[in-house]
């Protein structure tokens, strides 16, 4: 899409947010917004998809970049903009994870940030896609009873990132997955499966579209099931982005040694809201000033409601909620709490499983 489309998608927008508040115009200057992996993963391609709308859409027309600091599962780049919290200019931006957002819940020391601190803008729900190699997609017949017996091997963030959710789902499912820890995000995972270093591999959704559906239409990947989504209700669905493969639910229940109530099956659920159903959020520091945030919710406002947005999302991110404002404040305080049996288990799990505690 060229930046004259972006530009026409969007100005009808613009113009009827126009006067709802006194924005600040930002024209001339240079916003970053950092994201803290590397370029090759969900996050970038949410953060790119986002930057030049944003360029568009905020009064004065700024540049808008994406800068990646990745690093330690991304509590790196977090912890850096934990020290941001005095740039209340506009000019510093901030997009998170669930893979950020985990470390916070369990109480990781390497967190120095703090949720409460931040100021969201907008929040980006998400979904994943499971897959394997053409000779084991082969055998998936919409249960993982047949492929218990194989050895898996996955490369993963860290098992305190949004990894958890599939490390648990794959010990749910009864397989026997041998984490390589330290990958350079979701990205890194993607280019082992490649190169056949691994033979199972998830991705987020805007990731799967953009790196992964060319693989399977290659004959090089198969997809086997989603994480799924959340009805209103509160429910776990098909994923609507990939409506025609199984949940992890519908799989788990099909599976004999999974179960979808327990202990587990909740701690499961409590993860997978906290990482996919507000999956990815943009923040101000705290030091934003009211006018600030009101400037930014109605650039996303006006982005989010332009004629052609949701088929142009579907295409990158999936057909996914994009929340904005007062919606982005309440489904980020959801996200950022976790009941503390849940809780417990995962710290158990963790530290049976892959001996890691939070000490």
């Amino acid at each position: 899409m060229t930046h004259k489309t972006i530009a026409a998608t969007i100005v009808a927008g613009v113009i009827a947010a126009a006067g709802t508040v006194q924005a600040q115009s930002l024209g001339g200057q240079t916003v970053e917004y950092t994201i803290p992996f590397s370029e090759s993963g969900g996050s970038g391609q949410w953060a790119n998809f986002y930057a030049p709308r944003l360029s568009q859409a905020l009064p004065g027309n700024p540049t808008v970049v994406v800068r990646y600091r990745p690093g330690a599962g991304s509590t790196e780049g977090a912890n850096w903009f934990q020290t941001q919290q005095d740039k209340g200019d506009g000019l510093t931006i901030f997009g998170d994870s669930g893979s950020t957002k985990f470390p916070y819940l369990l109480g990781d020391p390497r967190v120095r940030y703090e949720y409460a601190d931040w100021k969201p803008i907008l929040a980006s729900a998400t979904g994943g896609v499971v897959y394997l190699p053409p000779d084991l997609g082969a055998r998936f017949d919409g249960d993982m009873d047949d492929l218990k017996d194989e050895v898996y091997l996955y490369g993963s963030q860290g098992a305190t990132t949004l990894d958890l959710v599939p490390l648990l789902a794959f010990k749910m499912l009864g397989l026997q997955v041998d984490p390589v820890f330290g990958v350079d995000g979701r990205g890194g995972g993607r280019l082992m499966f490649e190169r056949g270093e691994a033979n199972i591999d998830y991705q987020t959704s805007s990731a799967y579209i953009a790196n992964v559906q060319p693989l399977v239409d290659g004959g090089q990947a198969v997809p086997i099931f989603t994480w799924g989504a959340l009805d209103e209700a509160g429910n776990i669905v098909r994923d609507p982005t990939f409506p025609d493969l199984p949940s992890f639910k519908e799989v788990c229940e099909a599976t004999a040694v999974c179960e979808t109530e327990g202990t587990a099956w909740d701690a499961y659920k409590a993860f997978f809201v906290a990482g996919f159903a507000n999956q990815k959020t943009i923040f101000l520091p705290a030091s934003a000033s009211q006018e600030m945030v009101d400037t930014y919710t109605e650039a996303l406002r006006a982005i989010t409601t332009a004629d052609g947005f949701m088929d142009e999302a579907g295409e990158v991110l999936g057909v996914y909620p994009q929340l904005i404002g007062a919606a982005a404040v309440e489904a980020t305080r959801q996200a950022t709490a976790i009941t503390p049996e849940a809780k417990q288990y995962v710290l158990d799990w963790l530290k049976e499983d892959y001996g890691i505690t939070m000490d």
